[in-house]
């Protein structure tokens, strides 16, 4: 909004000799961090009164658990309002659009991508804590396959609209972009050429691509919500590795130093995840153990499949994947527990489970780990792997 009104009002401001004063804000490196400094203060300074509304609607965490072994932990955590997602989400909203060109296509989506999915965390938290309230009510909010439904539902558009914008020479958007891939040859000085020996996905594998990482990394996010400051904490690190990724993938000079794909257009989605990594830090202010809010389905489906979305534009889903390693195990634990106890209990009439708990941060809590220890373990092994993943671009 900032930026439009601006390049409106730019030959305006030149003719009164001001210009000067405004012109930091045609360089995309100050209004992403500009982005991601406002996001984190919104956040800590409408901390207090959104956590002070939701505890007086009691929108709070009701205590309840289905692991017995988690009951006596759940209950010290219950009445602790949740739905803190919609601070992050506010926060990222109200920092994107002052600072991001809003006539920004990629930015628009990003925007949809975020508020839809975090309407559908909404609905389900709402419909878990009101469930005392509504006689027959469910504490497990909307069905999985409702959940799905809407993931998937928003992957199928995000994937038909990205494929369809990228549908322009050079076509860098349908790239299926590998680890030590090289997208560029160089053939001389300054002058660079498609790698030969590429992948350009066809529109229903790039759509398909495009559902499965919307539905599964804001599934896996929201799996990784299970300790203060875990999801938040691991995110904020992802988001701010992602940051130096959208930044080169939208310069066509350093894409092609690097030898990664160049999407045009898409270096203003810089603004969108460096406030992603802004709101997710000020949310660990009240989300630091011991939690004061909760963030939710609200705030972790938004905020996974926020990140999705940007992997799918810029062409970089593996190094997402492998970024979110913590989430990926996470997700990874349930299904393994879940096939591995239904397979074993049909076969044996015994189930086993192969944790002691999913997902796994459970499982290191009970065999004796500090919640902090646990936290910030992960952290630090999400740090790793952004390191490497960033390292990883440029060997190719």
């Amino acid at each position: 909004m900032l930026y439009i009104l601006y390049d409106q009002l730019r030959q305006r401001l030149i003719d009164l000799k001001i210009d000067w004063l405004f012109m930091i804000l045609d360089q995309l490196e100050f209004r992403a961090l500009a982005a991601a400094a406002l996001a984190f203060f919104i956040v800590v300074l409408a901390g207090r009164p959104v956590i002070g509304w939701l505890r007086l609607k009691k929108i709070g965490d009701t205590g309840m658990t289905d692991a017995e072994s988690l009951r006596a932990r759940a209950q010290s955590k219950a009445n602790t309002p949740t739905m803190g997602g919609v601070l992050i989400c506010g926060a990222i909203l109200g920092a994107t659009c002052l600072l991001a060109d809003l006539r920004d296509f990629y930015i628009v989506l990003a925007l949809i991508v975020m508020v839809w999915l975090a309407a559908v965390g909404g609905v389900d938290d709402w419909l878990k804590l009101t469930q005392a309230s509504r006689p027959g009510g469910s504490r497990q909010g909307l069905h999985a396959w409702e959940k799905l439904a809407f993931q998937l539902g928003l992957g199928l558009l995000v994937g038909v609209f990205l494929y369809h914008h990228a549908s322009s020479p050079p076509f860098a958007g349908h790239v299926l972009n590998l680890p030590f891939q090289k997208t560029f040859i160089k053939q001389g000085e300054g002058v660079f050429t498609f790698n030969p020996s590429l992948v350009f996905l066809p529109a229903v594998v790039f759509v398909v691509f495009a559902m499965l990482m919307v539905a599964g990394v804001s599934n896996a996010a929201n799996i990784s919500d299970g300790m203060d400051g875990l999801a938040a904490g691991c995110t904020a690190i992802v988001a701010a590795g992602f940051t130096v990724l959208v930044y080169i993938a939208g310069r066509e000079t350093l894409a092609q130093q690097l030898l990664v794909p160049h999407i045009v257009e898409s270096d203003e989605l810089a603004v969108f995840v460096s406030s992603i990594a802004g709101a997710c830090l000020g949310f660990l202010w009240w989300n630091c153990s011991p939690a004061q809010v909760f963030m939710g389905d609200t705030g972790s489906l938004a905020l996974g499949g926020s990140l999705a979305y940007v992997a799918v534009v810029i062409r970089q889903e593996i190094v997402l994947l492998m970024m979110c390693g913590i989430f990926l195990i996470e997700i990874g634990s349930v299904v393994i527990q879940v096939g591995v106890f239904k397979y074993t209990r049909r076969r044996t009439g015994t189930g086993y489970r192969v944790f002691r708990v999913a997902p796994i941060h459970h499982h290191f809590h009970m065999l004796g780990w500090t919640e902090q220890q646990v936290v910030t373990r992960f952290w630090i092994v999400t740090s790793i792997l952004v390191v490497l993943s960033l390292a990883l671009t440029k060997v190719r």
